[in-house]
């Protein structure tokens, strides 16, 4: 390893985001990953936009395999090898971004909107998949075409709901200490961390596996945007402007 991207390591090391409400998944995989990512991207001179195509190349060719390829046990690897990679480069953006010296609007917005899209994709290549296979996955009642369609509602409500709270919370004050991340709430988290379902993927090929596996995740999803829904009106009710 050169010490370029030895120094980038340790200085990314020190420039993570809070863990807080962060999965394990996200704090003890997809990040330390991504940091790898970023020093090597750094290292060769990618940007973080740069870093954000590579991301969605990966991610979108994982959607069109699961839309169009036969689902195999192979192509089930494919989808979640492309998928976790592109989560990988997801997060090394950002931390690429705070190497660099912070990122700009445009590629804040570059990253949100090729998220918002990856999402949208991935919920209607299950879809095509269902509607092409219904042997394989048992699909053949029509409301089982519903459930990609519930999944990517609650998925794309959750994303956008979560980044406009973001935006409308007060800011922390300056030297304000990040909380502690709770593990019970890591934990609890990980039917909803993006990184956990793309192991879904890994069941394309057991036909049902998969139906069953996916139709619980959506139930997840459902659950847990009703949840986050409270909670961030909550926390929004609270603020005065």
């Amino acid at each position: 390893m050169s010490s370029t991207t030895t120094s980038a390591l340790i200085r990314l090391k020190s420039a993570q985001k809070s863990a807080k409400g962060v999965s394990l998944y996200s704090r003890f995989v997809n990040r330390p990953v991504g940091r790898y990512l970023a020093a090597g991207a750094y290292r060769v001179g990618l940007t973080p936009n740069h870093v954000t195509l590579i991301s969605a190349a990966f991610s979108f060719a994982a959607v069109a395999t699961a839309a169009l390829a036969a689902p195999t046990w192979a192509a089930g690897l494919l989808v979640w090898l492309g998928l976790a990679v592109g989560f990988a480069f997801d997060s090394a953006d950002g931390q690429l971004a705070r190497l660099r010296g912070g990122g700009s609007a445009a590629g804040e917005w570059l990253d949100h909107v090729v998220d918002c899209a990856k999402i949208t994709a991935l919920h209607t290549a299950v879809l095509i998949a269902f509607y092409r296979n219904p042997g394989h996955f048992g699909t053949g009642a029509d409301a089982w075409l519903l459930v990609p369609l519930g999944f990517q509602l609650a998925a794309v409500v959750t994303f956008f709901g979560g980044l406009l709270t973001e935006k409308l919370k007060p800011k922390a004050a300056p030297g304000d200490r990040a909380p502690e991340p709770s593990t019970v709430r890591a934990v609890a988290l990980l039917p909803v961390d993006h990184g956990v379902f793309c192991l879904v993927f890994l069941l394309l090929g057991g036909g049902s596996a998969f139906r069953w596996a996916y139709t619980l995740l959506a139930v997840a999803a459902v659950l847990f945007l009703a949840a986050f829904l409270t909670k961030w009106f909550r926390e929004l009710s609270a603020v005065r402007r």
